[in-house]
C-alpha cells in the first residue's frame, strides 16, 4: 500500500492511495472523523445571561467551536475557559480565556453571541477529549475518499475544523487503525 500526496494546506490533504481496498479507504475515511480524538467544550456554567438568547443555545455555540487539540492529550484531560463580556458588542470566539495555553480557539473569528446595551454575559465552560463517534463536536473535520475507474486506486480528501492540520488528523487516523489492528493481532493469538 502507498499513500502520494497531491495537495497540502494546515486545512486541507489530498493524497492518492494505491495498493488498497475499499474497506481500508473506508475505516480510514471513518477513523478521520470518528475515532481521532479533539477538544470541545462539554458543559457549560452560567453565572449571568442577561442576553436575549437562552444558556442552552450559547452552550451548544461554545461546543462547536474549535479548540487547538495537543498530540499529548489524553483521555480524562479537561481544559477550563471562562467568558465575561457586556454589551454592546459581539462576543467572538477569541473571547474565550482557556486554562491551558496549548488548548485554546481554533479560530478566533467565530461569532458566539450579540449583546445589546446592558447586556451581560459570564460563564465557565469545560472542554474535554472525546471523539466523533460520541459527537460531532469532537470531530476534527471531514474525510471522503472516491475510487479510480480502475478500482485500484483511491484518492483521499482530509479537510480540518482547526483543531490540528489536515495531514495531522490523516496521520492520527492511521495510527489509531494500526494500534487497533495490533490489538486484534495480539487477541488472535491467545
Amino acid at each position: 500500500m502507498k499513500i502520494n500526496v497531491l495537495e497540502s494546506t494546515p486545512f486541507s490533504l489530498k493524497a492518492k492511495l494505491s495498493g488498497s481496498t475499499f474497506n481500508f479507504a473506508n475505516a480510514l475515511r471513518r477513523s478521520a472523523m470518528s475515532s481521532v480524538p479533539c477538544m470541545a467544550i462539554d458543559s457549560v456554567t452560567f453565572y449571568e445571561n442577561t442576553s436575549a438568547m437562552f444558556d442552552e443555545y450559547i452552550a451548544h455555540r461554545l461546543g462547536l467551536v474549535p479548540l487547538k487539540t495537543p498530540k499529548a492529550s489524553k483521555d480524562g484531560d479537561e481544559v477550563l475557559f471562562s467568558l465575561a463580556e457586556e454589551g454592546p458588542r459581539i462576543v467572538y470566539s477569541k473571547d474565550l480565556k482557556s486554562s491551558d495555553k496549548d488548548v485554546k480557539v481554533a479560530n478566533e473569528n467565530i461569532p458566539i453571541i450579540k449583546l445589546a446595551e446592558g447586556q451581560t454575559i459570564r460563564l465557565d465552560a469545560k472542554a474535554v477529549l472525546g471523539r466523533g463517534s460520541r459527537s460531532s463536536k469532537f470531530q476534527p473535520g471531514l474525510a471522503s475518499y472516491k475510487v479510480n475507474e480502475d478500482g485500484d486506486e483511491f484518492e483521499i480528501y482530509v479537510e480540518s475544523f482547526g483543531q490540528m492540520t489536515a495531514p495531522e488528523v490523516l496521520s492520527r487516523a492511521l495510527d489509531i487503525i494500526s494500534a487497533d489492528l495490533k490489538d486484534i493481532h495480539k487477541e488472535l493469538k491467545k
